[in-house]
């Protein structure tokens, strides 16, 4: 026994130091961390945007609209635009002398009228920075301050992709702290009551920040050679904080279970680690190959979060199943000190829970009928997921009332061409210029088109930049049209076409080509992992059905919410753009997935033990929900109660990624799990377990329940 606690000081102690390098590193790792991502990598429209560059077009970075001051109010429209103009004239001189900047223009260098708002009051000057994403970021605010003092007494409103960025990280990073403060108080109430103590309510809080904190060094080891975005650590944090809290609520209700029976804790342990444990492995690996089939999908930040996830994953398993462990030993008996909710509690915790044993009774009774009734709820749930918008994230995820987006949707309504609406076209080819004047016509003619102009020549004549302004805004299928018909359009060469509504529809086009693929990685991937746990092909193929029904109920759900707004009266203000993020989405697919299958292993393993214990289809199905029923509701409370909180922030995308969360993991805990799964596994009856002889093999079977365990 001493050696035993020999090793549990030694694994403590490991963990501790583990945490303090973890805490040393995590701000260069911080700094290594990119921004942005949100774009699909290697598509025409990056292409367009590239070449543009190197012919001397940049896309802007940065846009400031110039206008006269409030305290000038008896000027004319006439005197205004006078001013306006000088002020741009004497902004644009500074800001070309200015060091973070690539490249600065405006009406009065290019002659490019767009860049003039519709009355002539207000003056934009776009500016490209020098850097990466990241750097851009962080020299934005210098650049405009040197904007300002150009113009003393004008009134300067900056906006523009960079700008945008910056605002949203800034409040995202607030906001995520107010929600946490929020969460933390009923958040532990819940820990407590699946726990059973105090004491035990903190160890997965113990698991989580292990998991979290020493997942950050290695991303930002990563980001030395890959893009990885800070939202990343984001990501992180969702994935690893759920699965701790399952997986040490499995671990240690299982020790409870077992010492309730009168089993010492090292016999407890040592059952815990064969029954809880192979599904924590298992649940592990399972959840990792969700998230790597994401790494299909050309899009940088979604890449970046499947790859936050899956070491967040692997960390989290294995600190349950070693840090926790080795903590109980130390903690013995006092790891249950301290149950303020004692009196109310269940004597014997090892008979499961009455609720979930009735209603799973009930379920199986009449399998047809109840499970006809879920997979109703769930198609009426899913159905408006049909007319889904994918887009890409701006800064009309900030409330109207933020500078940033209050500027941009001033920019949208004064100018007449604003630059979100221009369309970047590159012809290339040695007949590029003599037939760019009959091109330029048939772009004008096409629908949606209100103006063209060739803004660059190459010196060679075998390539020019055209911008063609768009009536509609990017993301609407109006804005998708166009971009497509634009691209079907004769040109006397080859053609590129870039910008804001040619990246939201390269994204969505690039997602839903490599989506094809990612399924069947994922089916095949998570095929062969449940076949293997539950030595069975039947249960497996049931559980990739039943967890797409789950996923389509939450996702038709976030479509009603968030892109037709009807969540605004619940969820606080916000503006409705009609589509949803493409990444985002796919991130909280990828987790919602990931809880479906976790809970899934779990329940499985449990049904599974039974059956291989009392050989009856319907009695291992009612006691292996009424022994796991509890504890998922009680995880999925947990995840729900943590990422719910995020709809409090002011930012619509936070509110997104924490409302299609807790919807994830509440609809498949409770309604999936408890009603669904039993109902069709009653249904199936003994073609549950069905499986060749090869799957059936010795080796893969865990040892032998006695006939009063669990």
């Amino acid at each position: 026994m001493d050696a035993v606690r020999r090793r549990a000081w030694l694994v403590v102690v490991s963990a501790l130091l583990a945490a303090v390098c973890a805490g040393v590193l995590a701000p260069v790792a911080f700094s290594a961390l990119s921004t942005g991502g949100a774009v699909a990598t290697d598509t025409e429209a990056t292409r367009a945007r590239r070449q543009a560059e190197r012919l001397g077009v940049p896309s802007p970075d940065l846009l400031l609209a110039v206008s006269q001051g409030t305290g000038v109010s008896r000027r004319t429209d006439g005197e205004r635009g006078a001013a306006a103009q000088d002020g741009t004239t004497a902004m644009t001189e500074k800001l070309a002398r200015q060091r973070d900047v690539k490249t600065v223009w405006s009406a009065q260098t290019t002659g490019d009228t767009w860049l003039r708002s519709k009355d002539g009051r207000t003056q934009l000057v776009a500016v490209r920075l020098k850097g990466t994403d990241k750097e851009r970021k962080q020299v934005a605010p210098g650049v405009v301050a040197a904007a300002r003092s150009a113009v003393p007494g004008m009134r300067v409103e900056p906006s523009g992709e960079v700008w945008a960025n910056r605002e949203i990280d800034e409040t995202i990073e607030r906001d995520l702290s107010r929600a946490e403060l929020l969460a933390a108080p009923l958040l532990f109430i819940v820990l407590v009551f699946a726990y059973g103590s105090v004491v035990s309510a903190l160890l997965p809080v113990v698991v989580a920040a292990l998991a979290i904190g020493c997942t950050i060094p290695v991303l930002g080891l990563l980001a030395q050679v890959a893009d990885v975005s800070r939202v990343a650590v984001n990501a992180a944090s969702a994935i690893g904080f759920g699965l701790a809290v399952d997986y040490s609520l499995f671990l240690l209700a299982r020790v409870r279970e077992e010492t309730s029976r009168g089993a010492d804790l090292h016999t407890a342990l040592a059952a815990a680690r064969r029954s809880s444990g192979r599904s924590v492995a298992f649940s592990a690996a399972a959840v990792t190959v969700c998230l790597a089939t994401a790494l299909v999908v050309p899009v940088p930040m979604l890449r970046a979060l499947s790859l936050a996830g899956m070491i967040v994953t692997v960390l989290a398993a294995l600190v349950a199943l070693t840090v926790l462990p080795a903590c109980l030993r130390l903690l013995g008996p006092r790891a249950q000190a301290w149950d303020p909710l004692a009196r109310w509690r269940r004597a014997r915790t090892g008979d499961g829970s009455g609720f979930w044993h009735r209603t799973t009774s009930t379920v199986t009774a009449r399998p047809l009928l109840a499970g006809g009734l879920a997979v109703l709820l769930l198609a009426l749930l899913a159905l408006p997921f049909t007319h889904a918008q994918l887009g890409i994230v701006d800064e009309r995820t900030l409330p109207s009332s933020a500078p940033a987006a209050a500027a941009a949707e001033r920019v949208r309504a004064e100018f007449t061409a604003p630059p979100e609406r221009l369309l970047t076209v590159v012809v290339t080819g040695p007949r590029a210029t003599d037939g760019a004047p009959a091109y330029g016509d048939r772009l004008a003619r096409v629908p949606g088109i209100t103006g063209v102009r060739v803004v660059r020549v190459a010196p060679s004549g075998e390539a020019l930049v055209l911008l063609a302004a768009t009536s509609a805004a990017p993301g609407t299928p109006e804005a998708d049209s166009v971009v497509r018909k634009v691209r079907q359009t004769p040109a006397p060469g080859s053609v590129a076409v870039g910008g804001r509504a040619a990246e939201v529809v390269d994204t969505a086009d690039a997602v839903l080509g490599a989506l094809p693929w990612c399924l069947f990685l994922l089916a095949v991937g998570l095929l062969a992992l449940l076949s293997a746990f539950t030595r069975t092909l039947v249960a497996p193929l049931k559980a990739l059905i039943v967890a797409a029904a789950s996923l389509g109920a939450s996702l038709g759900a976030l479509v009603v919410l968030f892109q037709d707004g009807h969540g605004g009266a619940v969820l606080g203000h916000f503006t409705a753009t009609g589509t949803l993020d493409a990444s985002t989405l796919l991130f909280v697919l990828f987790i919602a997935l990931a809880l479906s299958v976790d809970y899934e292993v779990f329940l499985l393993g449990r049904i599974r033990e039974e059956y291989d214990r009392c050989g009856d289809n319907r009695t291992s199905i009612i006691e292996g929900v009424a022994r796991t029923g509890r504890l998922m509701t009680s995880a999925a409370a947990a995840v729900a109660i943590s990422t719910a909180a995020m709809a409090t922030s002011h930012v619509a995308l936070l509110k997104f990624i924490g409302i299609g969360v807790a919807l994830g993991a509440l609809v498949d805990a409770v309604l999936v799990r408890g009603v669904l799964v039993p109902a069709v596994m009653a249904a199936l009856g003994p073609a549950n377990w069905w499986a060749p002889a090869r799957i059936r093999s010795p080796l893969l079977i865990t040892t032998p329940v006695k006939k009063g365990g669990s």
